[in-house]
Order: structure tokens, then sequence, then C-alpha cells
């Protein structure tokens, strides 16, 4: 049995603009169970970063423990990469960001990961509005123990051992919202249709830009009774409304039916365009967004698409101020100007 994938493509797949086939932007083998929704997830980001035109050494994957944090072994395998310890991730996120703001943060996460030892982490990342990618692999359990209930399973869903859970569960995109996240989504690792778009405006979002997919562990938490199964998802899923991702200076095109539809620039001048299906919800309006959350939950449904956007909120870097250049960027003379300016620096503080 081998883990190594054949390295033979055929010579005329299509290339993007920088010359690489998708290929080029895959990873090792998965060695998750087969069917799991993670690797969909993995297929997903592969396809967003391939058709932005992404440099792969321009790209930074980080994650802490567990099913999903192994996922970037599986995606981006040309791009740099760190695995930190459980909870961790977005303390190294952070340290990377401030050390490097030009690269693009990609950090993968999970329920356990970041809804429970990790929790105190997510918190602060998302209140300071750092510039990164947030991914959750949402399946409801600890699908490297054994299947325990985590901390977003639903109160009343049945585990596969039988156990109703008797806790409320965490709701990562409603938490992400009263925290102030500039970007907030929700996904279904089954529909990457909706997926690949929502990934895409979180890598162009100037701010902290949150994805929860709901992704189905089919292992230990896809029986009847779960609310994480991949048939309660698909009976109970219900999307804000269709979403596109239109990269800069191309065509502006639209399978959408008659109905109204919203375009909104983001700064590096591609554009989302939203059709709205639901009354009452208004991505640019955060009050909206929470009350649209809050009315999913109590009819028990699970609402995707982009849910929240604001980008006039300045990141992590603006409110510190901090050296638009790079800090390995930075030569000797800007990094030891000499005795006079650390004179002036000490007379300044007296």
């Amino acid at each position: 049995m081998t883990y190594q994938k054949p390295k033979f493509r055929h010579p005329e797949l299509p290339k993007n603009k920088l010359g690489y086939t998708q290929n080029y932007y895959e990873g090792a083998l998965s060695t998750l169970c087969a069917g799991c929704g993670h690797d969909s997830i993995s297929a997903a980001i592969i396809q967003a970063a391939y058709e932005l035109n992404i440099q792969p050494h321009r790209l930074a994957k980080l994650s802490g423990i567990g099913c999903s944090s192994k996922t970037p072994t599986y995606f981006l395998g040309n791009s740099h990469g760190f695995n930190s310890v459980h909870g961790r991730m977005p303390s190294v996120a952070t340290g990377a960001s401030m050390a490097n703001r030009d690269l693009i943060y990609l950090g993968v996460s999970g329920d356990g990961d970041s809804a429970s030892i990790g929790m105190g982490q997510f918190v602060h990342v998302v209140r300071r509005n750092l510039n990164m990618v947030y991914i959750v692999m949402n399946n409801g359990c600890y699908g490297l123990t054994k299947g325990q209930d985590s901390a977003t399973a639903d109160v009343g869903s049945v585990s596969k051992g039988g156990s109703t859970n008797l806790f409320s569960a965490i709701d990562l995109a409603g938490l992400a919202l009263e925290l102030g996240a500039t970007f907030v989504a929700q996904s279904f690792s089954g529909d990457k249709n909706q997926l690949v778009p929502l990934i895409q405006a979180a890598m162009s979002h100037p701010g902290f830009a949150f994805i929860n997919v709901i992704s189905p562990c089919v292992t230990f938490n896809n029986n009847q009774g779960s609310t994480k199964s991949y048939d309660f998802v698909r009976e109970h899923i219900d999307a804000t409304g269709s979403v596109d991702f239109i990269p800069e200076k191309k065509e502006i095109t639209t399978q959408y039916d008659a109905g109204s539809a919203k375009d909104v620039q983001l700064h590096d001048g591609t554009w989302l365009r939203f059709k709205k299906l639901q009354d009452g919800w208004n991505p640019l309006d955060r009050q909206s967004a929470m009350n649209a959350i809050h009315q999913a939950r109590h009819t028990n449904q699970i609402l995707t698409g982009l849910l929240y956007i604001n980008q006039e909120k300045p990141d992590l870097h603006q409110m510190l101020q901090t050296s638009k250049t790079p800090l390995n960027a930075l030569g000797e003379a800007h990094l030891c100007p000499g005795n006079r300016v650390l004179q002036d620096i000490n007379a300044s503080l007296r």
C-alpha cells in the first residue's frame, strides 16, 4: 500500500494566469477517513487559491491539533506551513503576521481546537481583527479520540455510542459576530459551489475573515440523531443567498434568475455579488446578521452563506501603526539608527 500521489498529469491541463495547473496547489495524499468532509474543504481551498492566481510562496497555512489540523498537509504543498500546539494557532498566526504582513495567512482549526482548549485564543484573534482567513472544520465531535461530543455539539444530539448531549452548543459564527469579526460566513463541506467563492472572498478581505464549515465526521458523528450528520445538514440547511466572487478585470457574468442582486467591491478591486433570498437580512448590517442567526437557531435551521462583511474597520497593523515594510526586509539602517536616535528616544521619555 502506498500513500504517494502519482506525478503524471495530462499535459494539456488548463493553467491559471501564473502558468500553474491546479495540481500545483495540491498537497500529500489524504489519510483521513474516506468520505470525510474535511477533504472536501481542502479541495475547495485548492480550487480557490488556483482560481485567484495566488503565488504559493505568498501564503502561510497554520493549524493546531485535530483531524482538521492535519489537512494543511493535503493542500498547498508549495506554501509555508506551521502546525502549532492544541488551540494555539492564533498566537502563531499573530506573531507571523506582525513579522511579515505581506503574506496571506490561512488558519485551519476544528471545533475542539477553537471552541474548547483554544477558545481564549480564538476570542482575542477575532477582537484584534488580525488580517487572516480562519476556517473551522466543524463536526461536533473529537474524531481523533473516538468521537466524544465537542463544545459545538447541539443539545439533544445523539452520539454514535447512543449518549445524548446535555449541554448547549457554542455557536462559533454567532460568537465571531458578537466579538466584532469583520467577515463572518458559514457553509457546508458538501456545498462546494458555495464554499469556493466564500474562501476566495475571505482571502481578499482586509481583516479577520471567519468561515465556520459544517463538516460531518463519517466515522463517529454521521448517525441518526446527530445534528452534524450529512442527512441532518442537508435537511435543515438554509442559505442567506447566492454569492459570486468576481476577480478583478474579469468579465462579470452571472447565472442568477431574475431577482434583486447587490454588488460589493472589495478593497483589492474584486467584487462580491449577492442575490438576496432571506427577508430582513443585509450582509452589511451586523444587527441584521445577528438576527438572522438567532432566527435560524430558533427554527432549527443551519444558516449558510456570507452572513456579514465590514471593510472599514482597521486591522491589527493599522491599529498598532506597524511598519509597512515586513521585519525580515528591514535593513540595519532602520533597525540600528544610531546612538543619537536612541538619545532622543530616551530624552522624550524623561
